[in-house]
């Protein structure tokens, strides 16, 4: 399916368990849904697009919230190995909602990041929060890791 990102080649191959992706932050194939193929795609958008270092990327983060045990979809850390930006990635198909928003928002009660990302592929919301403002401001895009 067609996102609203650049095209991006990807290792895609056939197996036993239906069509896999090739995860280079995790090293290895994954099912091939639609919320991976965003996820995917969003990677390598921050991978390539924004020079966000793979080597500070954490796919499927895990995460524990009141007592349950969540996964992030990709947090970028600092230099330090500080969480920096977490992305919640959604099918296209997938409305973004305000309970998408509140998904992440719980997760960042963990993570504590200054940067939060929501994409289905189609849609991209991006923001930061403002200490001095003590709310979220929304932006058009992810600017480059150096900025962040």
């Amino acid at each position: 399916m067609q996102l609203n990102l650049p095209a991006f080649e990807h290792r895609i191959k056939n197996s036993e368990k239906g069509r896999m992706i090739f995860d280079s932050i995790r090293n290895k194939y994954v099912a091939l849904t639609p919320e991976e193929w965003v996820r995917q795609n969003f990677l390598q958008y921050l991978i390539r697009i924004k020079k966000m270092p793979p080597s500070l990327i954490r796919v499927e983060m895990f995460l524990e919230l009141n007592g349950l045990a969540k996964r992030s979809d990709i947090v970028v850390h600092d230099r330090q190995g500080n969480p920096l930006l977490a992305v919640e990635c959604k099918a296209p198909t997938v409305k973004i909602t305000q309970s998408v928003f509140e998904q992440l928002a719980r997760y960042n009660l963990q993570l504590n990041v200054p940067w939060l990302a929501v994409t289905n592929g189609l849609t991209h919301f991006i923001c930061k929060f403002s200490v001095s403002e003590k709310q979220y401001l929304f932006l058009d895009d992810i600017p480059e890791y150096d900025r962040l």
